[in-house]
């Protein structure tokens, strides 16, 4: 019974590598260990060096300490902010620096836009004085940038990220050059106040149930279910399943288990593969999710479903059972009733033997 969850990744960087096949984009990125982040190694090409660098909320003045950028800012409201991209290499290097918009992926990661999307939420709101930056080797660069709210800017959470890219040459396990396109990013979480609507569904619960032979080996049941926020605020919290057989007898609980943070609009597919349970004719599955804000907790959210799990090497023994005892009563009877005559058969000879015929007509001679 697992859950691949987003809980291990809490932190405040994004990176990954494309191959030149591929367009120079990234549809995801695994954040690195805050509050300094910075990319694996990769293979330079030939007579190259290794780039290396890292990423972190700043300050004019140097790192502040900060994991994110957060902000809880109203409609129409502006703030200048630094980002600090640190060259960790013996070069210089050039760095591609934007903003854009972040996402929920279907295993549950915190992931931004490809960079061949265009950003239309936070990440369309904050804006840099240029985009390519260079980094002298072992030197950092506190880069600003402005971040100004719409004034029709809607309430509850936006989400995104400030990228340092950097494209290079480097060579494949085979042997090929191929060209790179990395990425590493800090996390932004921006708050506009107004009408928070916490919320969270659980949809298209699921179940199958492996029949044993054995009816008290017990059997497996999956248990598959999709969570959706359909609220305006980030949830995270807990979830776990309880199977039940008929009259509410419990024969199964899961272990509550961490559940990914889910960005507004974010669904996250579930499945739980349950062990030992016994076929015990109709089996219930009911999902319990404890969910959570940054804030609070909301009310637990219950959803069931249920399946047929008969115990067929029980019924079939039972039938046999039933049929031997009907046949076993059946065939006394049946002698029994074929010996002797009915009593209405009987009694309909015994008067007709003794009936008197009719009266001779009498006269005078």
């Amino acid at each position: 019974m697992h859950l691949v969850t987003a809980a291990s990744r809490a932190c405040a960087a994004l990176v990954a590598v494309l191959a030149a096949t591929v367009p120079a984009s990234l549809a995801a990125a695994a954040p690195a260990t805050p509050p300094l982040a910075s990319v694996p190694n990769p293979t330079p090409a030939a007579g190259g060096s290794v780039a290396r660098w890292a990423v972190q909320p700043s300050s004019p003045d140097g790192p502040t300490g900060r994991n994110y950028f957060i902000y809880d800012l109203a409609p129409g409201s502006t703030l200048t902010d630094h980002l600090g991209v640190t060259n960790l290499s013996d070069r210089p290097l050039t760095f591609d620096v934007y903003a854009t918009d972040a996402h929920t992926t279907t295993d549950g990661a915190f992931a931004l836009l490809p960079a061949d999307r265009a950003a239309v939420d936070v990440g369309s709101w904050m804006h840099l004085e240029r985009r390519r930056w260079t980094v002298p080797p072992g030197k950092r660069a506190d880069i600003p940038f402005r971040l100004t709210v719409p004034k029709n800017a809607t309430p509850g959470d936006h989400a995104g990220g400030m990228i340092a890219a950097l494209r290079q040459t480097g060579t494949s396990a085979d042997g090929q050059q191929v060209r790179m396109d990395q990425r590493l990013a800090a996390r932004v979480y921006l708050r506009v106040p107004g009408e928070v609507r916490p919320a969270v569904a659980v949809e298209s619960v699921t179940m199958e149930y492996d029949n044993p032979v054995n009816p008290f080996g017990g059997g497996d049941l999956t248990v598959s279910y999709l969570l959706r926020n359909t609220g305006n605020v980030r949830v995270g919290g807990t979830g776990s399943v309880v199977v039940d057989g008929p009259f509410g007898w419990e024969l199964a609980r899961t272990a509550p288990v961490d559940l990914p943070e889910l960005l507004p609009g974010a669904t996250f597919a579930v499945t739980e593969r349950i062990t030992g349970v016994p076929p015990a004719l109709r089996l219930a599955a009911t999902v319990d999710l404890a969910a959570t804000t940054t804030d609070t907790a909301l009310p637990p959210v219950l959803r069931s479903a249920g399946v047929w799990a008969p115990p067929w090497l029980l019924i079939a023994l039972l039938a046999g059972a039933a049929g031997w005892f009907g046949v076993r009563r059946w065939r006394p009877w049946r002698r029994r009733s074929g010996a002797r005559p009915t009593p209405v058969a009987t009694a309909s000879r015994a008067a007709s033997a003794t009936a008197p015929g009719p009266e001779p007509l009498s006269g005078t001679p």
